[in-house]
């Protein structure tokens, strides 16, 4: 289990993806500190950073990669979420979720699904700013 505490932990999401980028703006309202370094895997430097993470993961999920900044220290997609929920400012309160039966299966599968599909859910012609009629 990682520490409660944030510092140190970046994520690295899809900065061409609309959903991605609501999910991001949700980070940061509930991170208002700024503890948690989050970037876009399309930035200068990303790959030479992590390069443990191959590119084609950075498309296909989002990625935590923990204070020590190894492969062991790095979680994906629906585990990157869990991880994120026990870091976050009141995310504890949601992390047993994790602890039902049967909860880490479904939600990996769901994530999996959603992601691969994430471009038809997000609507292409919204800004964060506006919302979609």
């Amino acid at each position: 289990m990682i520490p409660r505490t944030s510092a140190g932990h970046t994520v690295v999401y899809d900065g061409d993806c609309a959903i991605c980028l609501r999910f991001v703006e949700y980070l940061r309202r509930r991170d208002p500190a700024g503890t948690i370094k989050i970037i876009a895997y399309q930035d200068d430097g990303v790959r030479a950073r992590f390069p443990w993470i191959d590119p084609a993961r950075f498309e296909e999920a989002l990625q935590l990669v923990g204070p020590g900044s190894a492969p062991r220290d790095t979680w994906e997609g629906a585990r990157a979420i869990e991880q994120l929920l026990r870091v976050l400012p009141r995310g504890p309160r949601l992390s047993w979720i994790f602890r039902l039966p049967l909860a880490r299966p479904l939600f990996a599968w769901g994530y999996r699904n959603f992601a691969r599909n994430r471009r038809r859910f997000g609507c292409g012609h919204c800004s964060l700013e506006t919302a979609c009629d």
